[in-house]
């Protein structure tokens, strides 16, 4: 099993910048792809960024060019640097870790974090 402890939400005005975190731990044979969502209020949860195992990037259209993606595999940790903060980014923020719990039989596994809130006021 798969524990993600996420950190680094908060408040902040338009403009600002915020960096979340999000530590794997538990029992597995590897992580792959490791992602941040955001669930706005009253909405549904969507990707916003997602990081392979090498290091390929994709970003939803309204997070390029303001967020960052990057993760540390050694720390086991995956990172999101938003900057040009807008109240529209106001959301609950999600890690999501694909991993590979054991080999025999082959497990692969997704997990998710507690989220963390991100309120940007205007």
């Amino acid at each position: 099993q798969v524990q993600l402890e996420e950190s680094g939400g908060g408040s902040v005005q338009a403009g600002g910048s915020l960096r979340l975190s999000c530590a794997a731990s538990g029992s597995f044979v590897s992580i792959n792809d490791m992602a941040w969502y955001r669930q706005p209020p009253g909405k549904q949860r969507d990707l916003v960024a997602l990081i392979s195992r090498r290091g390929s990037t994709n970003y939803t259209d309204s997070a390029k060019g303001r967020f960052t993606i990057s993760r540390d595999n050694a720390k086991k940790t995956v990172y999101l640097q938003m900057n040009s903060l807008k109240p529209e980014d106001t959301a609950v923020y999600y890690c999501a870790v694909d991993s590979i719990r054991t080999i025999i039989p082959w497990s692969p596994a997704r997990s998710w974090g507690q989220g963390t809130q991100v309120t940007v006021s205007s």
